[in-house]
């Protein structure tokens, strides 16, 4: 049926069919008026107000306080609640800081004390390891090793003032080591002239580069180098060279 079929109705059925519209439209809206927010699809869930809010925090905290015992103290804001272990967990106690202190310092290692030589004690010092040395009065891990690892390099001390050329041993601690301190030289190693090459001749604290190509160049000249006195015409040594490296030397 079409809208135009309205108009070939009798005028009693176009005002019957009106007021059956009008009732079936004011029965949908009392309809959609009357149904619950839950119902409603277009009712949006209600806020909580402030006040709600409020309110049930304050409901929570009156059926917590009612939990509380009777007997119970009241408990400041600031103040530590310390709750009885149970009898499965035993309880934590805190370290104080005087037990802090004293378990720090046990656990750092513990360096033995030394101890030196009394006045009078003469040591070898050709011979003298770390140990030894250390015991000297004056001297500790460092000069001892510096002593030791200088006493290599050179082969051995032919005399006590060799001390000196030690790295950070001035003159104030020289005169303080050096009564301590003998020398046996028949612990030096000797370099064989007549056979070492040019490279192990310059390793050597008393003999420089130039001096170790000076013995190799005469050693080849001469086929054998009997004494101090092939180098006397050499421009490389001076006489100072002479008391510093002859010492070292072996002309076997």
């Amino acid at each position: 049926m079409s809208w135009r079929d309205f108009f070939y109705f009798s005028k009693g059925e176009r005002n019957a069919l009106i007021l059956l519209l009008c009732l079936i439209s004011i029965a949908g809206i009392i309809l959609f008026f009357t149904k619950t927010p839950s119902q409603n699809p277009l009712s949006a869930t209600p806020a909580t107000s402030p006040q709600t809010q409020q309110h049930t925090a304050i409901s929570s905290s009156d059926s917590q306080t009612d939990a509380i015992p009777s007997d119970a103290s009241p408990v400041s804001p600031r103040q530590t609640v310390t709750l009885p272990a149970s009898p499965n967990q035993p309880s934590i106690r805190r370290e104080t800081t005087y037990e802090r202190v004293n378990r720090l310092t046990s656990s750092q290692p513990s360096y033995p004390v030394i101890e030196k030589f009394e006045a009078g004690t003469i040591v070898e010092l050709n011979s003298a390891d770390t140990t030894i040395l250390k015991k000297v009065p004056g001297i500790g891990s460092a000069f001892a090793n510096r002593i030791v690892n200088f006493r290599t390099s050179l082969g051995g001390y032919y005399t006590v003032q060799q001390l000196a050329e030690v790295y950070g041993i001035d003159e104030e601690r020289y005169a303080a080591l050096a009564p301590w301190f003998a020398v046996d030289d028949s612990f030096i190693r000797k370099l064989p002239v007549n056979s070492l090459p040019q490279d192990s001749l310059s390793r050597h604290p008393y003999i420089n580069f130039r001096q170790a190509r000076a013995i190799v160049q005469l050693r080849t000249q001469k086929k054998q180098l009997s004494g101090w006195e092939n180098f006397a015409l050499l421009d490389e040594f001076t006489e100072q060279d002479k008391s510093r490296i002859l010492p070292y030397l072996s002309f076997e």
